[in-house]
């Protein structure tokens, strides 16, 4: 569909040009490759494409926006727009596509915050061009939302630090180069407060890939293991003690870019049911001229204006401020991904029995689409964020007299 909402005045020249630039690039692909070969059946299925994507992206210049300017990058700082324009073009045309960029900025996104200079000078460049492949290692098996609870710890070991423990839905698990890895290193203190990040090389001794988790949107994903892995205290991200900080710093960057892949997902749903609509005969016309059709249409295009809507006006306001935007954010992760489930809903009935067809277009995003409800924050807990955020600003607003 036509990049329309590009002219928002959310944004600016820049990202027009960014849209324009990804937009033409993903025309120009080979058609049609996006499920060959990936199956829910098989946890391995993906790799191949992810690894193939992370280098196109490289190539082309796009994953320099998941890096800051002085190691590779686009942008002096991470920027929330042009991420969001990217992630909504990637995820309308493939989901794996998206998945892979955004890996790369979350993976490293604690390194480009409070990596020290080595760690950013050896790793970062190459996530901007793809040549190095990063993963994200914050789950444990018994804590996902409680992100606070983890229970895989770091000691000291003379000079440097031994790690023990499990992480579990590890995007990248299984082809990562490299994890940032969150586990407890001040047993005693509050559990916000004892966590330490480090950097964990994929051949470091001590770290094995445990299981390959198959799900119903196909992507690299495993459960590791760190049994005895012994790193060097320069492999420690950010100063012992603030790695939950660090963790929901890195989440804040990339939340908002969440919706607006859902948004892409969401638009290609409208793109490809409106063609739908417009070829399929019914009643001695087409689906598209039956006004019960044409009322479901509408709310579809209505729907995912809003989701961008929400999305790029939280983005601007992380980028235009220097305060925290939890509220906008959060209000664009919710929104968004329950909107797009919604559209995709829709999609799946308006094209009948052939949305239900396993590889269909709609089928695959109705897939698509549900794991974004769920991770980096699921929308219970973007709910609790929006409503506390909202009775803080009732109290802190100046009574009538």
């Amino acid at each position: 569909m036509a990049n329309k909402h590009l002219d928002w005045p959310f944004l600016e020249d820049s990202h027009r040009t960014l849209g324009a630039a990804v937009t033409a690039w993903l025309r120009g692909l080979p058609p049609a490759a996006a499920a060959a070969g990936v199956s829910p059946a098989d946890p391995t299925s993906a790799d191949a494409a992810c690894r193939s994507w992370v280098r196109q992206l490289g190539a082309a210049g796009f994953l320099r926006s998941a890096v800051p300017a002085p190691w590779g990058g686009a942008h002096a700082r991470i920027e929330s727009r042009a991420l969001c324009v990217l992630r909504e073009a990637l995820a309308e045309h493939d989901a794996l596509a998206d998945f892979a960029f955004a890996m790369q900025g979350l993976g490293s996104g604690a390194i480009a915050l409070e990596g020290n200079e080595d760690q950013r000078r050896h790793w970062l460049p190459k996530v901007a061009d793809g040549s190095a492949i990063a993963a994200f290692a914050l789950s444990e098996p018994a804590c996902g939302s409680d992100a606070a609870a983890l229970t895989a710890t770091g000691v000291r070991d003379g000079d440097g630090w031994r790690l023990d423990g499990e992480k579990t839905w590890i995007s990248n698990g299984g082809i990562a180069d490299f994890y940032c890895v969150f586990v407890r290193t001040e047993p005693d203190a509050r559990p916000a407060k004892g966590i330490t990040a480090f950097l964990v090389p994929a051949d470091a001794k001590g770290l094995m890939v445990h299981e390959r988790i198959g799900v119903m949107s196909p992507h690299p994903l495993a459960t590791i293991r760190l049994n005895g892995c012994r790193l060097p205290d320069a492999a420690r991200i950010g100063a012992p003690g603030t790695g939950f900080a660090l963790a929901m710093r890195t989440l804040d960057i990339f939340r908002v870019s969440v919706a607006a892949a859902a948004t892409g997902f969401a638009r290609r749903a409208l793109a490809d049911t409106l063609r739908h609509a417009q070829d399929r005969a019914m009643f001695g016309a087409t689906l598209a001229a039956q006004p019960l059709a044409q009322a479901i249409l509408g709310d579809m295009a209505t729907d995912v204006d809003a989701a961008a809507l929400l999305t790029y006006r939280a983005a601007w306001e992380r980028d235009t401020s220097d305060a925290r935007v939890t509220k906008s954010a959060a209000m664009a992760k919710l929104g968004a991904t329950e909107i797009a489930q919604r559209v995709i809903d829709m999609a799946v009935q308006l094209h009948g029995a052939r949305g239900v067809v396993y590889g269909s277009v709609v089928e695959r995003l109705y897939r698509d689409i549900r794991a974004l409800r769920i991770y980096e924050g699921a929308t219970e807990v973007q709910r609790m964020l929006v409503g506390r955020e909202a009775v803080a600003e009732l109290r802190t607003e100046p009574k009538e007299s």
